[in-house]
């Protein structure tokens, strides 16, 4: 109920303060203290546009001098509390120009908090910025040279990280504590960008990975559960999640006629893979072949599936039977709006911050109503931490606290 629904570069601002270097790592708080990630490079090198361009990142790495950097500001005046330095050296790996080397979101526990360069390392810190362990990654290619970016995920004293790419994909899990490798598994599969996901159901808990070959399940010890085929699009960027019934997993290159998604039940095992004239079976409840995201994950919310697509369209089905609600509807009429950074949702309202810093601002329900539109005015692609009185929105140049 405290949290705003307006705002500017000027209203409902706590504080702003200006963060260096190039980074899309989402900004994540724990109690006064928030964290994210940035990349500082020596010399001027391409500052990421917004909009659509450039399928294909460059075909070798800049040849300069970068650090990877772990940063944390103050909840309650902006004001940075500390740095940390990384690692330091030349990339050894390409990226798409609208990526950056500090993509991935950190995770905490309060004790650790675990800061993942997907090609450099996963790097567990204190809470004052004191390394405690590090778990180094070996740098592979990756499709259309686009880098990594999916995220480590906390459950239960372990970080799971999933790095799949095009010469050796795998999934692991470290003890959170010490950094100690509990398991590693390889994967048949390709360069995806999905944050993998923990499913805690009525049945059991498991790690649900999105991927281009196969959507896949495995258990807690990375005993592979359940599988399927499900002809994703070129590329699977959006995490999976669930709600009290299904799991739903996705995908939307914007330039496949076959963008799918797919609400499955728990408990499944085995190849799960519907047949050619399929939309579902005894774990598959429905299948919608052209419902998928593409950057951007879906939101659930007051009982219906929100699906906002890069291009800037918007749109609403049914999480039970996945029957439309309303078609696509454009968010903004006139001039650009792309949208990367995931959609969110309190007080009735949903909001849509756009590759160009505005937020739209949607009427939840069944009908398509634009409320208004907030502007900083500067490009956007991180999705922002929401806690009780605050929004935290990063830009590509600074990081905002929002608060009435």
């Amino acid at each position: 109920p405290a949290l705003p629904d307006t705002w500017s570069t000027t209203d409902n601002v706590a504080w702003v303060t200006e963060v260096d270097g190039l980074g899309w790592s989402s900004p994540i708080v724990w109690e006064d203290k928030i964290f994210i990630t940035t990349v500082y490079a020596a010399g001027e090198w391409e500052r990421p546009k917004s909009g659509l361009y450039n399928p294909r990142g460059r075909a070798v790495p800049v040849d300069e001098d970068h650090a990877w950097i772990a940063l944390c500001y103050d909840l309650n005046t902006g004001e940075k509390l500390w740095e940390k330095r990384l690692h330091e050296g030349k990339p050894l790996t390409p990226r798409h120009p609208k990526n950056t080397y500090a993509s991935e979101t950190p995770a905490t526990d309060g004790e650790h908090v675990y800061f993942l360069f997907g090609d450099v390392g996963l790097f567990a810190l204190d809470m004052d910025g004191n390394e405690v362990w590090r778990r180094e990654i070996t740098a592979k290619k990756t499709m259309s040279d686009w880098g990594p970016a999916g995220s480590p995920i906390l459950h239960d004293g372990r970080v799971y990280l999933l790095y799949d790419n095009m010469e050796e994909s795998w999934l692991e899990a470290l003890d959170a504590k010490t950094g100690n490798k509990i398991w590693h598994i390889k994967r048949d599969e390709v360069s995806s960008w999905a944050t993998p996901y923990i499913w805690e159901n009525e049945l059991r808990t498991e790690i649900v990975t999105n991927g281009k070959n196969r959507v896949r399940s495995y258990d807690l010890d990375g005993k592979l559960l359940w599988e399927f085929d499900g002809r994703m699009s070129w590329a699977c960027i959006a995490t999976p999640f669930s709600d009290e019934n299904f799991l739903f997993v996705n995908s939307g290159y914007f330039m496949d006629k076959h963008r799918p998604v797919y609400a499955i039940k728990p408990g499944a095992s085995g190849d799960i893979t519907l047949g050619d004239d399929e939309t579902s079976n005894e774990f598959i409840a429905w299948y919608q072949p052209a419902a998928g995201n593409y950057n951007t994950s879906p939101l659930l919310y007051r009982g219906l599936y929100y699906s906002l697509l890069d291009r800037g369209s918007f749109e609403a089905y049914d999480p039970a039977t996945g029957e439309q609600v309303f078609t696509q509807r454009k968010i903004k009429e006139k001039g650009k709006a792309t949208f990367t950074a995931s959609p969110w949702a309190y007080n009735g309202k949903i909001f849509c911050l756009s590759e160009q810093g505005e937020t739209f601002v949607l009427e939840a329900g069944p009908e398509f109503k634009l409320s208004h539109t907030n502007d900083l005015g500067e490009m956007a692609m991180s999705t922002p931490a929401i806690l009780q009185d605050s929004i935290i929105i990063r830009t590509i140049g600074k990081l905002y606290r929002i608060k009435k």
